[in-house]
């Protein structure tokens, strides 16, 4: 085992073994916690996430945890956001009314519409999407991808960032082109879950994991 202290937060949204067992499959140990301590001594950090955004916030508002995870994320060292975690970064969600986020990145959580050019939408969007370059993927990770690779969402809300800088990567719901991966300074964050992504998902977890050596 590579020692490197990987931290994957438990707040009581996510089966948080799902990704523990992927890094431990590329040989790094993690450590699950919902210590402040740990968020703060962390190498680098993970929050994963499926489920309600307001219920995250609160969860972590209970555990003492929104301040750790922000000064870690200032601190410059790495920070992976699955799913919920990436939703969580943003100013607000209209997830059940109106919910603040971390606001670290400035933008909207917002609904998937349920018609979209007259056509129904089937509403969560579950399976699996093709992932588009939006500027280029050299030095990031996704940098050993092709464009248009398959990965696997889970979701019913979408991430609609201020700046367009920060989009890595965008994928499609019907005619609607949302952003599914995002990166900033040592921020980088996705719709999809890499760790049920098979193959394609192992690489990104792993060139995301060099920037920790």
């Amino acid at each position: 085992m590579h020692k490197i202290r990987i931290t994957v937060v438990d707040y009581q949204m996510s089966n948080i073994f799902s990704i523990k067992n992927i890094f431990d499959h590329l040989g790094f140990q993690v450590n699950l916690s919902s210590l402040p301590e740990d968020i703060i001594k962390a190498d680098a950090l993970v929050i994963p996430g499926v489920g309600a955004f307001g219920q995250a916030m609160t969860n972590l508002a209970t555990l003492n945890l929104l301040e750790p995870i922000k000064a870690f994320i200032h601190s410059g060292k790495p920070f992976l956001g699955i799913c919920l975690g990436l939703q969580l970064l943003f100013t607000k969600s209209y997830e059940f009314g109106v919910h603040p986020g971390l606001n670290l990145i400035e933008g909207d959580v917002i609904k998937f519409p349920a018609e979209i050019a007259g056509n129904n939408m089937r509403i969560p969007n579950v399976g699996w999407n093709s992932i588009s370059q939006n500027r280029n993927w050299q030095h990031t990770p996704l940098e050993k991808l092709k464009n248009n690779e398959f990965l696997y969402f889970v979701h019913s809300y979408y991430v609609k960032p201020r700046e367009e800088k920060y989009i890595l990567s965008t994928s499609q719901f019907g005619d609607l082109n949302y952003c599914s991966s995002l990166i900033k300074d040592n921020i980088f964050a996705t719709q999809y879950h890499p760790e049920k992504s098979g193959e394609v998902g192992l690489v990104i977890l792993n060139n995301w994991i060099q920037q920790i050596r």
